[in-house]
């Protein structure tokens, strides 16, 4: 498989390259209940409505929680009064997303230290691609979200559905810059395996040679 042809794969299982959907604005008007009050930052509503045992795992059509809504929402107190509640840290909606990887694609640093204390696994297997957290930030160049991951202790070298891992992703959906370069940096500096190759044998350096990526090659030799 080429790399044109995996981009294309991306594109084809479902949604774009971010692969996530935040709640439309008609899903926002239909909202009630929990699902209102976590969108709208309501915390007050939110700790009234637990404390009189609000279904907190009730699913919108997309398969979001309230504590779903509220990482896309990017309000970091009510995913801890959630969580407080005894809500699902670690629930999955439909695209197979929990809120760790939802603050690690939007490069919500406040969000992603949320999860990440309320107890959500940094190395939960995510999205349509069998992948993780730490992947989709590498492959978006979030050179933060992918420190703070590594520290947390997320996976450094799953290898999703395309058969790539973080390194390959920040090497081959990159463009070589400093943000990616930073992300393979810090992989490198954590241990991961540079030697991991794609389906066609294709290893992080290969990949960076091929789109003469000066920084990453000198990094990878």
């Amino acid at each position: 498989m080429t790399v044109l042809i995996a981009l294309l794969l991306l594109c084809t299982l479902g949604a774009p390259l971010s692969a996530q959907i935040a709640p439309s604005p008609s899903e926002i008007d239909a909202y009630t209940g929990l699902h209102r009050a976590a969108q709208s930052g309501d915390l007050a509503a939110v700790i009234e409505l637990t404390d009189n045992n609000a279904p907190m795992e009730a699913q919108d059509s997309r398969g979001r929680t309230a504590l779903h809504v509220a990482a896309f929402a990017s309000h970091e107190d009510i995913v801890r009064a959630l969580a407080d509640a005894g809500a699902d840290v670690n629930a999955f909606e439909h695209q197979a997303y929990d809120i760790v990887t939802i603050a690690a694609v939007a490069d919500d640093l406040e969000m992603l230290d949320a999860a990440l204390d309320v107890g959500t696994s940094p190395g939960n297997i995510t999205s349509p691609y069998i992948g993780t957290a730490l992947i989709a930030a590498a492959h978006l160049g979030h050179h933060e979200v992918v420190e703070r991951l590594i520290a947390a202790g997320a996976p450094l070298d799953h290898v999703n559905n395309l058969g790539w891992t973080a390194m390959i992703e920040a090497v081959i959906l990159g463009d070589g810059g400093s943000d990616h370069v930073k992300c393979l940096k810090a992989l490198l500096n954590a241990g991961a395996d540079k030697t991991i190759a794609d389906r066609q044998g294709d290893t992080p350096l290969d990949h960076a040679k091929q789109r003469g990526f000066t920084d990453m090659i000198a990094l990878l030799e």
